[in-house]
């Protein structure tokens, strides 16, 4: 067990190129950061290697440790890259090729050469159980035990599989055919790793359901490992404190509800930096912002709207196309409604078959790294041109202790760029900087008019390592009005890990017109909900008093192809919350489409309970731990830099954040350094320091860059 006064929590979040790390005292507010690059081949070596480098570096001993709260794309990857187990399935007989017929949609009808990704299970892995269950959860056909057993043993010595999903029609409704033939082949398989498409995601539409299931399954085994493995080391160096994993839709899970649902934690880190973006909004009474993330290879986006950030039940992973929507694989889980786009420090430059300069989706990665890093990368990228523009001093990346060299930045952006268009090499890296800037505002332009969502009138908050480097140019082109950089941006992801509570989510389709239910078979659906919900946290060791549940649920008008999702009042018993249904409802689709009352009944599709546990230590105004931030000082004052063909080279000053104060101001052509990440201000740019600690630009020209 660990100390009873251990105070120190960390979060720990593994990039594609760096690994994050924020070790915070809950007893004196302070905070300690530090970053290194990751370990591809087993990144949880960066983590053991960082977690005793931060705590050697500050002086914190282990016991003070009290929890570990770790975010990771490892399960994204695995599925982009098809590294996870093989893989078998049990279906309905006569349903074998649902995940080959997707939903018969064209995401592109005019281009006939179009693809789709294979199915993550093959048709020679999958097998048919006879068994048929109604849509309404009425048993027609009972389950075939021996059938099902015969299959698995078919798949398990003739294709030697490693997992298995289980994904029957209509279980949704009635998964009690699902759960009877997990209990048969667990018990005549122990070592096999099995996924019931009910317990992924309890709604309809098979497609999704069964392609979520087999996804699941595909990544247990290695997710579990991997687990396994990191909890493993940090026993291994003396830790004995709590372990959580963050989850894509905001909240933390204990090891074992990760390891049972890998794909809760697709999204793992980067929803860990748009929670810490709601944390900043709350402390700043600012309800609507921009959550801009970008690090070393790839950036996300996230609308934060009544400062609560944006959920939904679906997303697609490994697309044929990056802004083509139906082009990959679906998953059913919760998660916050992020846009990601191929743009990060890694990004490749290269020249496309009309002679543009093109960067990304394609990322140098940790290994090698851009040709700055030293490490044999020799394609250009985007921060080998940001160094090359004089944005980032060679001699103080990651405080000084990794060199940038800017010799093989020039060159790799001279062959590569500007001697093929015949431009000089400011401008060849110019216009690297500024294409991904101007990628970014496209996405963030087409995300928030799907969403309805008008970010003129809203705020950004920008981290990550090459955030703060674009994030007023991204601003000025979106004229968004005021940019927040928050205390160690460059890691704020690791950050938001602890600032995000244990929670869990469960969601199920019982769809029924709103005038057909009665208040006591609405309340006991939730009822049954929230102790789903509950389990989980009750696995973590939390109590009822300790949890809060928060009821949702999608409804439509009858003859509507599409649901809106309805949250109900906090404040109100589900009993009154039962007949406020139809004003929550409409008040609900006003603010969406701007009119209601048509005349037809209401219809409740899916019904969701999140439960949470309490709320971390985090508070606003937390310190940055100086006596260790600055352990590596430089004397710096001002660097030439070039601000595009309107200003050409400028001399910008150079600004240690470390040293500004509150209610400190800094005007362009200016740089303001800090260990993890570079603000970049322009000429006629101006920063100030509020009282958290926070640079808040306020962007008064609605002229874009």
């Amino acid at each position: 067990m660990p100390n009873a006064g251990a105070t120190y929590r960390l979060g720990v979040d593994i990039g594609g190129t760096f690994t994050d790390f924020a070790l915070f005292d809950e007893a004196g507010g302070t905070l300690a950061i530090h970053k290194q690059l990751t370990t591809p081949l087993d990144p949880s070596q960066a983590v053991i290697d960082g977690v005793q480098t931060l705590l050697a570096r500050t002086g914190v001993r282990l016991d003070a440790l009290a929890a570990v709260v770790h975010g990771t794309t490892l399960v994204t990857n695995a599925i982009i890259e098809r590294r996870g187990a093989v893989t078998g399935m049990l279906t309905t007989a006569g349903f074998l090729d649902i995940v080959d017929m997707r939903q018969e949609k064209r995401y592109d009808v005019f281009d006939l050469r179009i693809g789709f990704p294979e199915p993550i299970v093959p048709r020679t892995l999958r097998r048919e159980v006879p068994e048929r269950v109604r849509y309404d959860g009425e048993v027609m056909h009972a389950v075939d035990l021996d059938a099902a057993e015969q299959g698995v043993r078919e798949l398990v010595e003739a294709y030697n599989i490693e997992a298995l999903a289980i994904a029957f029609l209509h279980a949704y409704a009635n998964p009690s055919h699902e759960l009877a033939v997990r209990e048969r082949v667990e018990k005549m398989f122990p070592g096999l790793a099995v996924t019931t498409s009910a317990e992924v995601f309890g709604g309809r539409r098979e497609f999704e359901r069964f392609t979520s299931a087999c996804l699941n399954a595909f990544t247990q085994p290695m997710f579990s490992r991997y687990i396994e493995r990191l909890e493993a080391g940090l026993a291994s160096i003396g830790f004995a404190g709590q372990f959580y994993v963050m989850s894509s839709s905001g909240g933390t899970l204990a090891p074992a509800t990760a390891k049972r649902l890998p794909v809760r934690v697709v999204e793992s880190g980067p929803a860990a930096g748009v929670q810490m973006s709601v944390f900043h909004g709350q402390a700043l009474a600012l309800d609507d912002l921009l959550s801009f993330d970008m690090g070393g290879t790839t950036a996300k986006g996230a609308l934060i709207r009544a400062s609560a950030a944006m959920k939904v039940y679906e997303l697609e992973v490994a697309r044929q196309h990056d802004f083509k929507a139906g082009s990959g694989l679906p998953l059913r889980t919760p998660v916050i409604d992020m846009i990601e786009i191929g743009a990060g420090g890694g990004s490749i430059a290269s020249l496309d078959a009309r002679g543009t300069i093109k960067v990304g989706p394609r990322s140098a990665g940790a290994e090698p790294g851009p040709a700055c890093y030293g490490h044999g990368g020799t394609t250009a990228t985007l921060t080998d041109a940001n160094l090359a523009l004089g944005y980032l001093d060679p001699d103080y990346f990651l405080g000084g202790a990794m060199r940038l060299d800017k010799a093989a930045a020039e060159s790799a952006i001279r062959n590569d760029i500007a001697t093929p268009l015949d431009v000089s090499l400011e401008r060849a890296a110019y216009g690297i900087h500024d294409i991904i800037s101007e990628d970014v505002a496209r996405a963030f332009r087409i995300h928030a008019s799907e969403r309805g969502f008008d970010y003129r009138r809203s705020s950004m908050v920008a981290f990550g390592g090459s955030g703060p480097v674009h994030a007023l140019s991204v601003a000025r082109k979106l004229r968004i009005p005021r940019v927040i950089f928050p205390v160690a941006a460059g890691v704020m992801s690791a950050l938001g890990l602890l600032a995000s509570p244990l929670a869990f989510e469960v969601a199920r389709t019982y769809e029924s017109f709103v005038d057909d239910l009665d208040v006591t078979t609405f309340t006991q659906r939730f009822a049954d909900l929230a102790k789903d919900a509950s389990e989980p946290l009750y696995a973590a060791g939390l109590n009822d008093s300790e949890i809060r549940i928060v009821y949702h649920l999608d409804m439509r008008y009858h003859g509507q192809g599409h649901e809106i999702s309805v949250t109900l009042p906090a404040s109100a018993s589900l009993d009154a919350a039962f007949c406020q249904l139809q004003s929550l409802f409409e008040q609900r689709y006003a603010s969406l489409f701007a009119f209601t009352t048509l005349p037809s009944p209401l219809v409740i599709t899916n019904w969701k309970v999140e439960a949470f546990g309490p709320t971390p230590g985090l508070r606003a105004g937390y310190q940055l731990n100086l006596a260790e931030a600055v352990s590596t000082p430089v004397e710096r004052r001002s660097r030439k830099a070039w601000f595009g063909n309107t200003h050409g080279w400028c001399d910008a000053l150079i600004y240690d954040r470390y040293s500004l104060s509150s209610g400190s101001a800094v005007s362009g052509p200016a740089f303001i350094e800090e260990r993890e990440s570079t603000v970049v201000m322009g000429p006629g740019e101006h920063v100030r320091v509020d009282d958290f600690g926070n640079l808040i630009a306020e962007l008064h020209s609605s002229a874009p860059a």
